[in-house]
């Protein structure tokens, strides 16, 4: 099950590098009357139920939790709903890729923690350390790592053209 499992761990990321440094093409992809960022949000929703499913097979699950699970994984959540919560489904799903005209957010935790959504996945995979093998936890992060580092590298050329 290893191999089926990292696979399925792995399985968003090549599809947000597609997203990100294509963008266009996946603004024709979806054609006319459909929200790009939507039905990015649909996908990745589906990838990341692959994900879970992916970890849960090589899962240990035991009862209670270590100590440490209940604040990473609270605060992990809680930075991961407060960044779609600021950003909402345009700004989470690449709309800016997308030629969609996203303000700026500095609020908590923008300004305070770099690449919060992330950061907060990170910590939510961590506080599962006990019950998942330490390959598959550092397999998920360094696509999360990859992400932050791709996107970090901003080419406004990569954009797709705005959306009417």
């Amino acid at each position: 099950m290893g191999i089926l499992a990292a696979i399925g761990i792995l399985s968003p990321f090549p599809f947000y590098y597609w997203l990100w440094t294509s963008p266009q093409s996946w603004v024709d992809l979806c054609g006319k009357g459909r929200d790009p960022s939507k039905v990015m949000g649909c996908v990745a929703h589906f990838l990341k139920l692959v994900q879970f499913v992916s970890l849960f097979s090589v899962s240990t699950l035991h009862w209670p939790p270590p100590f440490y699970f209940w604040p990473l994984f609270a605060f992990g959540q809680f930075l991961n709903f407060r960044v779609y919560q600021l950003l909402g489904e345009a700004g989470t799903y690449y709309g800016v890729r997308f030629g969609k005209s996203i303000p700026w957010v500095t609020e908590f935790p923008f300004g305070v923690i770099k690449d919060p959504q992330y950061v907060g996945s990170i910590l939510s995979l961590v506080a599962c350390m006990s019950w998942v093998p330490f390959q598959y936890i550092l397999l998920w992060v360094l696509g999360y790592v990859y992400m932050i580092y791709l996107e970090s590298e901003e080419d406004a050329s990569t954009r797709a053209k705005p959306l009417l």
